[in-house]
């Protein structure tokens, strides 16, 4: 199966000029600011949600062209989940992202925060100057869904009444609302038919959820040392995703354990044991599949092109970190 960095290849060198890019946009400013921006874009990661962006918009071209306005929309859609990514860590307390110490952790809080809200702040700036009502009202929706899908995730914590549709619409809100939108906006920047805007949006929103979804399923089967966190850690935390909710429609101790928040000695491995003893993992790999499965079919249309063939081949390396 090919790798992140192998189905990216059509946009590498737009991907390397995008983080040059991006340096030089943040560098303005404040300098602990910049040192945490530097920090966090210096960070690596995959870069797959600018790298979507910088795909659709050269499938949607006939020569493979990349506009100014283009390339300004894949990078406001990195500065906005890098944003989500320092509050999300501040949030979570976690020491280290991929590796790497995390802003609250290299700085200080009240510096991460800071540095959070700089890049929303930047973001939208960029986005005013891009001079599309359209682009800015899809993109500054994005913003609200992180933020409501984080206030959501508080919530619902220790929650063993909620629905597998509010686990879905968190994820919405926390992982496929940016995919979905700033897929969607490459086509309004592009011209598109309404049809193929509402396509481009369902690329995206399908992609997001099965990335989630799988993420979700890698944290009952993976080890601590692929995960660099403990197995079952987010719903140790009282993050009930997927296989924890399908677990609980055939295992009613679940709840028990759940409710009074793993608090006894071993509750958490037991649960963990529920879980994995149940239909709920295979249950969640089909639902990992639907997604994966609808967000192909819905660029099907696109011509044929190098860039259509990467984003065609996403859905697939998605279901493929299960195996």
């Amino acid at each position: 199966m090919a790798t992140v960095t192998e189905l990216l290849l059509p946009v590498e060198t737009d991907l390397e000029d995008l983080l040059k890019d991006l340096r030089v946009l943040i560098g303005a400013g404040h300098p602990i600011l910049q040192a945490a921006a530097e920090h966090l874009f210096s960070a690596g990661g995959k870069r797959i949600r600018p790298g979507i962006v910088l795909l659709i918009s050269k499938a949607l071209t006939v020569d493979g062209n990349l506009s100014s306005r283009h390339r300004r929309l894949a990078e406001i859609t990195e500065m906005i989940h890098t944003a989500s990514l320092v509050h999300d860590d501040v949030v979570d307390e976690a020491s280290t992202r991929r590796g790497v110490d995390t802003v609250h952790s290299r700085f200080d809080h009240k510096v991460a925060v800071l540095a959070g809200d700089f890049l929303f702040a930047q973001a939208s700036w960029h986005l005013a100057n891009l001079n599309n009502l359209d682009v800015v009202k899809l993109l500054s929706r994005v913003i609200m869904d992180l933020a409501e899908g984080e206030v959501k995730q508080g919530l619902y914590k220790y929650d063993a009444t909620q629905t597998l549709d509010s686990y879905l619409e968190k994820s919405y809100f926390k992982t496929a609302s940016l995919i979905a939108n700033s897929s969607q906006a490459v086509g309004v920047l592009s011209d598109v038919s309404d049809y193929e805007l509402s396509q481009l949006y369902n690329y995206g929103k399908q992609l997001g959820l099965a990335f989630q979804v799988v993420d979700d399923i890698l944290d009952f089967t993976s080890s601590q040392k692929e995960l660099g966190k403990p197995a079952a850690n987010d719903m140790a935390s009282g993050y009930l995703t997927a296989p924890a909710l399908y677990a609980l429609e055939e295992n009613n101790r679940l709840s028990i354990l759940i409710e009074r928040e793993f608090s006894s000695n071993g509750d958490i491995e037991e649960a963990l044991t529920i879980v994995r003893n149940s239909n709920a993992i295979n249950r969640t790999r089909k639902l990992a599949e639907q997604f994966a499965k609808d967000s192909y079919e819905s660029i099907t249309w696109m011509k044929d092109s190098p860039y259509k063939k990467a984003l065609l081949n996403l859905p697939e390396y998605v279901l493929g970190r299960l195996y």
